[in-house]
């Protein structure tokens, strides 16, 4: 009899082992680990969170075979999966692991085993779409992002900048890029007045994006220049509007 298993949307997991050690130990049980490209384990020694769930099983007249989904979580805001087929169809009838890189490696290595021939070739069931994960909105760079996070909100002038709370999540960032915004301008009052937008954006380790949003601007009495920091874009943009409109 052949049990299809729901899959779920991709949601990192807290788990007692680290994604690290989740991938130590797939390789290290599975008999085909070194057929795997060095590429893709240099990318999975990046991952930031681990996924595991069983996709199909059948067992039959004392053979079994169950097919297993792992999802890494890649500190670019990809996902990466890896196959596990477990069966005990060798001889002496002992459970074997092998591993592999797509669902078609997957089937051809399950076509290959003596299960009976009822046994079903190996898909997913009809009825079930898998969520892919939502590519990263933002090519994060290498470096300590939660620093950058700590200095960025250290020179916002501005007493409405983002508070404690933010500032602890940040620390937590993984990587980070800034891009100049560009977009609904500035109704500058003043000849000469400088106003600049820039996104900070953070993955932090769950995959979760945040961005803070700088103002760096002119717009002082006595022309000093000024930074400030906002939750949002809107924030940031409305605060351009008001400091421009309260100069001649």
């Amino acid at each position: 009899m052949s049990v299809p298993y729901e899959t779920t949307a991709y949601e990192p997991r807290r788990s007692p082992e680290s994604p690290e050690e989740q991938l130590a130990r797939l390789l290290g049980r599975a008999l085909n680990s070194f057929e795997l490209p060095d590429e893709t384990i240099r990318r999975l020694d990046c991952a930031l969170a681990y996924d595991g769930s069983l996709h199909s099983a059948h067992h039959s007249a004392g053979l079994h075979r169950e097919t297993y989904r792992h999802t890494w979580l890649l500190a670019d805001g990809s996902a990466l999966t890896l196959w596990e087929l477990v069966h005990n169809t060798a001889p002496g009838g002992e459970s074997q692991h092998e591993v592999y890189l797509d669902e078609e490696e997957l089937g051809t290595a399950t076509g290959r085993l003596p299960l009976p021939p009822d046994a079903p070739e190996f898909e997913p069931p009809v009825l079930v779409q898998f969520s892919v994960l939502p590519e990263a909105r933002h090519a994060y760079a290498p470096g300590d992002a939660a620093d950058h996070a700590r200095r960025l909100l250290r020179r916002a002038e501005n007493t409405d900048r983002p508070g404690t709370e933010v500032a602890a999540l940040l620390q937590t960032a993984s990587g980070h890029q800034i891009t100049q915004a560009f977009g609904r301008p500035c109704r500058a009052g003043r000849a000469g007045l400088g106003f600049t937008l820039y996104e900070h954006a953070f993955l932090l380790r769950d995959g979760v994006e945040v961005s803070l949003w700088e103002v760096e601007h002119t717009a002082t009495p006595d022309g000093r220049h000024m930074c400030e920091v906002y939750a949002t874009e809107d924030a940031a943009r409305d605060a351009m509007e008001r400091r421009a409109a309260r100069l001649p």
